[in-house]
């Protein structure tokens, strides 16, 4: 097999639950099929929540996208079989059943790439707009930027009032 184009995100779908199971499935088959030419990334997004139980604390993880998982890699058939015939699997989202790629607004919004803070040209005092959450489409200034840990603090002017809020480099992109 050649390879004939650079890798895109896809989005697999799979029976409800086994969100895992098809990520260590994808792995173990590109692991014994030698496919890591064709298959870079498989990832099942997940976000901690704080649930609280018998007046307890926890932080539980939760799946962003349940029954979905998303797959970095080239698509030729040979794969898309591959792919399709691993246990747990139900298909690609798409047309009839055929992987779509996502554009690439999508995976920034999605937070499947995480965002080098060279590749970030952003610094203190730029303007920015928020791109993804519950402030989207808000302008703001960057006050403070944490590389190590992938935020930014930008404040927002909200009814009038200037409001700090932390977000995600995936979340902000500048004016």
């Amino acid at each position: 097999m050649e390879i004939k184009e650079s890798p895109q995100w896809y989005v697999i779908h799979t029976y409800s639950g086994y969100e895992s199971m098809v990520e260590n499935n994808l792995h173990n088959m590109v692991e014994n099929n030698g496919l890591q030419d064709w298959i870079f990334e498989v990832k099942v997004p997940v976000e901690d929540d704080i649930v609280e139980k018998n007046g307890k604390r926890k932080v539980v993880q939760r799946k962003k996208f349940p029954s979905y998982v998303f797959i970095k890699m080239i698509y030729s058939n040979h794969i898309w079989f591959m792919v399709t015939n691993t246990r747990g699997v139900t298909g690609f989202v798409g047309p009839a059943g055929r992987p779509l790629p996502l554009r690439d607004d999508e995976v920034k919004r999605l937070g499947l790439e995480v965002i080098e803070f060279e590749d970030l040209d952003i610094k203190p005092g730029d303007n920015v707009r928020v791109i993804s959450g519950a402030l989207e489409n808000f302008d703001g200034v960057i006050e403070s930027i944490s590389a190590e840990r992938q935020k930014v603090k930008v404040v927002i002017s909200m009814f009038g009032r200037d409001t700090p809020v932390e977000l995600d480099f995936s979340q902000v992109e500048k004016l």
